[in-house]
């Protein structure tokens, strides 16, 4: 009955227009946990795992569009990373590390058996995805990643950290910024009314603290770059990836230009490819939902 009910889904999202049948209520909730930490993801469909995760400020649902597309051929994942929505929000910046991400997500994984996953990953998400997939390549059989770059990508230059001009990511570690964290702003980018209220709860639920740890413990602020500590952890050679990829980008991104995925090809081992969207910003999987759609479905099922 629950396969019934899941392809008729498909069949009028498809029939009509993806975005028009809402999953929300369709989708079955579910926990597992990372050294006690509980971390909420939802599934739908049944079939290869598709595993997707979201970035700063969103949720699982993010990806509704794409869950609902590929249900029909997949067990589609999505998580709610620590801090956002119905995930633990465990106090202190130690607890939002790289390392402690990924074992999140590698969580999710294996509490859906030992076999390989289709990960797709955006924002904050890519980032963690990224270094899950240099780590566990034995649990990632393809990786899309949504506008964020390679760790190691980009025009590598070196600049003096007494010339470094401070960026966004120093904005959104300061005070003034947490101030600003309000459930009306973060869903401020969220266009679609009946969404936004869902949004808005979810938002209700989340952890600002948590969502600005992200950047504190992980992201190249000035502050970080003082840090023996931080500097130390950067400096961790990564491996190159095996497994195929394919990188989406907004070419109208605010926040990460597309130059920053320059020499990505030196660290994959296997396929890679770049599709740059013209009309998509930095919420790229809801600007072009249809375009990323497709995109992921032909990528993952070649």
């Amino acid at each position: 009955m629950k396969r019934i009910l899941v392809l008729l889904l498909i069949f009028f999202t498809n029939t009509y227009c993806i975005g028009q049948v809402d999953i929300f209520d369709s989708v079955e909730d579910h926990y597992t946990t990372n050294n006690g930490v509980r971390i909420h993801y939802v599934t739908l469909g049944e079939g290869p795992v598709v595993l997707f995760v979201h970035g700063f400020p969103d949720f699982w649902y993010t990806w509704r569009d794409q869950m609902a597309v590929l249900a029909t051929d997949y067990k589609v994942l999505a998580v709610d990373l620590r801090g956002y929505n119905l995930s633990d929000k465990p106090e202190g910046v130690e607890n939002y590390t790289f390392n402690v991400l990924v074992q999140d997500l590698r969580a999710i994984i294996l509490d859906n058996g030992e076999r390989p996953v289709y990960l797709v990953a955006h924002d904050w998400g890519a980032a963690i995805a990224w270094r899950l997939a240099i780590n566990y390549p034995q649990l990632i059989k393809k990786l899309v990643i949504l506008s964020v770059p390679h760790p190691n990508a980009g025009d590598q230059i070196s600049i003096p950290i007494e010339s470094r001009k401070p960026s966004y990511v120093d904005r959104f570690v300061s005070e003034e910024f947490r101030n600003q964290l309000t459930t009306n702003w973060l869903a401020a980018w969220v266009t679609d009314p009946k969404a936004k209220e869902r949004y808005r709860e979810a938002f209700e639920k989340s952890d600002k603290d948590a969502m600005i740890n992200y950047y504190k413990a992980n992201a190249s602020t000035l502050e970080n770059l003082n840090s023996e500590e931080f500097l130390q952890r950067s400096k961790v050679k990564l491996a190159n990836l095996t497994m195929p990829v394919l990188v989406i980008h907004g070419k109208n991104d605010p926040y990460l230009p597309i130059s920053g995925h320059n020499n990505t090809w030196n660290f994959v081992d296997n396929e890679l490819t770049i599709e740059v969207l013209p009309d998509a910003g930095h919420f790229i999987q809801r600007d072009e939902s249809g375009k990323v759609t497709q995109l992921i479905k032909t990528f993952i099922s070649n």
